[in-house]
């Protein structure tokens, strides 16, 4: 049973701002987490470059639901639940394709990409208007919309618009969208991985900039040695709640960005490459917006799960709990349809050398986070953990904690909301790390 005593307790006299670790550990508060936060609010699926031409489909497990994304012989984009409404079973099993039917392998139904039922063996032991009825299509998600190429869906019918529900966080979408004007692409490939910690030290990590001289003091390290003319690792900049739970770092850091931040590392032909993608870039949108494009790096937090990393590379990544103590992560690299083939290899080498599974960052934030994780088990004994970093001042800085007490103040009002429902809390299982 979930404690009677608040769990986020708030005092803007004593400037304090704490989080109950019973947060961390519930069994009953990850349920309610599921029914109040992921069943109702807007949830990232996808991003159109995965989808070119009619038949393109992905698979994706969103918030403990299988969903098939398609894209149909309209060009439309179209979200379903990926079970047969005849008996339940997985209609597609690949992770993504083209196809222009899907054929459920029980009983042998088809689907078309726009997930009507098509065909079905033995139809004439059916009603003889069956299929025109509708009655056996695949079930579509009921929200699916499409922000500056970011698809979310929701299980929530009523939710609010999705611009009104993205609140400040549109401008920064509407800013990846902005660096190529010939769209932007997830590249092939997707990173997964699990952590042995609840998902909302993910949350708290992605948008802390107080953690990095310190966790990251290694790869601070690297770049000065390997940049060369680097005399600094400091990095500067600003936090900022940007409403309904969502938060940013805009900071300037001392590694290089394909969008379009030289160092001596990459050498001359690096800084012909740079200074062609910057000056593409003031001609577009002016020079202020172009050196904030360019020379500032952010850290996104979309409300409740998504994070987009616009840093040494653009990397977008989910993750979902699997019980207390679990969490699967997933994450892709973003960058311009138009990339050349050196501006490509840096990135990938730069998305890598931090956040792949062997680099400098996400061995570094496993081991945090799974400390954390294994301190909470004293929550009984030590149960607060204090968020207050900035609390009082006048200006943030990026490495206050603004941006998790907006998530965290989101979050209480979520879970403080009466239950839609008496449903018995379930175990929920973790599954093997992909």
């Amino acid at each position: 049973m979930v404690s009677e005593t608040k769990l986020v307790e708030v005092s803007e006299k004593d400037l304090q701002f704490r989080v109950a670790r019973e947060a961390f550990v519930s069994e009953q508060i990850l349920f309610d987490e599921y029914e109040k936060i992921f069943d109702r609010c807007w949830l990232y699926v996808g991003h159109v470059s995965e989808f070119r031409k009619p038949g393109d489909f992905v698979t994706r497990t969103i918030a403990r639901r299988n969903l098939l994304v398609t894209m149909g012989m309209d060009s439309r984009i179209n979200a379903f639940f990926n079970t047969c409404p005849h008996r339940g079973a997985t209609v597609c099993r690949d992770r993504s394709g083209n196809s222009k039917n899907f054929q459920c392998f029980y009983h042998g139904w088809v689907f078309g990409c726009d997930g009507n039922l098509k065909s079905q063996p033995g139809k004439d032991r059916y009603c003889e208007d069956f299929i025109a009825s509708g009655a056996g299509n695949l079930v579509p998600v009921p929200k699916f919309d499409i922000y500056a190429g970011f698809c979310f869906i929701s299980f929530n019918a009523e939710v609010e618009p999705l611009p009104d529900y993205l609140a400040g966080a549109k401008e920064y979408l509407d800013l990846v969208s902005k660096y190529s004007e010939s769209g932007m692409a997830i590249s092939s490939g997707t990173q997964e991985y699990a952590i042995r910690a609840n998902w909302k030290l993910l949350v708290e990590n992605s948008v802390d900039g107080y953690h990095a001289v310190s966790t990251h003091a290694t790869y601070l390290d690297y770049l000065k040695n390997t940049n060369g003319s680097l005399s600094s690792t400091k990095l500067e900049g600003t936090s900022y709640d940007l409403g309904n739970g969502h938060a940013v770092l805009e900071y300037t850091a001392p590694w290089g960005r394909p969008i379009a931040s030289w160092v001596p590392l990459w050498g001359e032909e690096g800084k012909k490459e740079i200074d062609g993608i910057y000056a593409r870039l003031v001609e577009l949108h002016g020079e202020e917006m172009a050196a904030r494009m360019a020379h500032k790096n952010r850290n996104l937090l979309i409300f409740p799960n998504l994070v987009i990393n616009d840093i040494m590379a653009i990397t977008v990544r989910t993750f979902y709990p699997q019980a207390p103590n679990y969490m699967l992560i997933n994450g892709w690299s973003l960058a311009p349809n138009e990339e050349s083939d050196w501006a490509k290899k840096f990135r990938l080498s730069n998305f890598l050398e931090f956040l792949g599974p062997g680099g400098f960052a996400t061995p570094d934030d496993v081991e945090a986070l799974e400390s954390c994780q294994n301190g909470f088990n004293n929550y009984r004994l030590v149960p607060w953990s204090d968020i207050s970093k900035g609390m009082g001042k006048e200006s943030t800085s990026y490495d206050d904690e603004l941006q998790m007490r907006a998530f965290w103040t989101r979050w209480n009002q979520y879970i403080s909301e009466s239950s839609p429902s008496k449903s018995k809390v379930h175990q929920i299982l973790p599954e093997t790390a992909a």
